[in-house]
């Protein structure tokens, strides 16, 4: 299960409203080992379109080395669908290589607003789990993202 806060929802739909209709892309980083979403961070789709996404090599390199050197790891990695339900493509499972992250996807197609979904994608296999939105972690978490 994804426990995420709502401020990090509400991040993740705004910028897939702003970008679309290019898929948008980013990362929440937490503490190694944490499960817990606390820093988001908006990556670059150099791909530029609407039904695929890819981190800018560099940026992502940035990110990675600026998150190894904060103790953090990607706890979400998120994109928006712009013409498709929120379900993993064939691309998104081929290039999944973060086993220990919540794959989020949010939907920008529907002039309805739907739910974002989250997944585990680990050697391919894709497994839906439940996300709870939170307005606030527990007090020693949200001690936690207040220094991240």
């Amino acid at each position: 299960m994804l426990t995420i806060h709502t401020k990090l929802i509400s991040a993740m739909i705004t910028q897939s409203l702003k970008d679309h209709p290019i898929e948008t892309c980013g990362i929440i980083a937490g503490l190694a080992g944490s499960n817990l979403p606390l820093r988001l961070i908006p990556m670059r789709n150099v791909a530029q379109s609407e039904n695929f996404f890819m981190f800018d090599p560099q940026q992502q390199l940035q990110v990675w080395k600026e998150m190894s050197a904060r103790h953090e790891e990607p706890v979400v990695i998120y994109h928006s669908h712009t013409g498709s339900e929120a379900y993993p493509s064939r691309s998104d499972v081929e290039l999944a290589a973060e086993p220990q992250a919540h794959y989020v996807i949010i939907p920008t197609c529907s002039p309805h607003k739907e739910e974002i979904r989250s997944f585990r994608i680990v050697d391919q296999m894709v497994i839906e789990e439940r996300v709870q939105i939170v307005r606030q972690y527990q007090p020693e978490l949200e001690f936690q993202m207040m220094v991240a």
